[in-house]
């Protein structure tokens, strides 16, 4: 699977900056609003959040941080965009950790079902 290398993560592939700017709702929800439109900025996230500007220039730096949002400067305004690249990463590292427990759990079974059948 990738990133994982004979059954382990590397710790390079783990998307921890990812998760961390998702664990926040005020960014989750810029990015839902994000995803809707090609590109947004920060009066109009103000206007629709009940956030001052200050906020959010702070969650769009974390965003950015992540590389979630990727930003434009157009006259005296600066555009935000999503980039989904990072969730898909993310994604992916969610289905190989899944793959793996998956595996785990398959040979506990298979392990518990020998024991099961000496014992009987």
């Amino acid at each position: 699977a990738a990133g994982a290398r004979a059954g382990r993560l590397s710790p390079d592939t783990l998307p921890q900056d990812v998760f961390s700017a998702l664990s926040d709702p005020t960014r989750l929800r810029m990015l839902e609003r994000l995803a809707r439109r090609r590109t947004i900025n920060a009066i109009w996230i103000a206007e629709k959040l009940p956030i001052s500007r200050q906020a959010v220039a702070k969650h769009l730096a974390a965003l950015r941080s992540a590389k979630l949002v990727s930003s434009e400067r157009v006259g005296r305004e600066t555009h935000y965009r999503l980039r989904p690249d990072p969730l898909d990463d993310a994604a992916r590292w969610i289905q190989t950790v899944s793959a793996e427990w998956d595996h785990r759990l398959e040979a506990l079974r298979r392990s518990l079902e020998t024991r099961r059948g000496r014992s009987q």
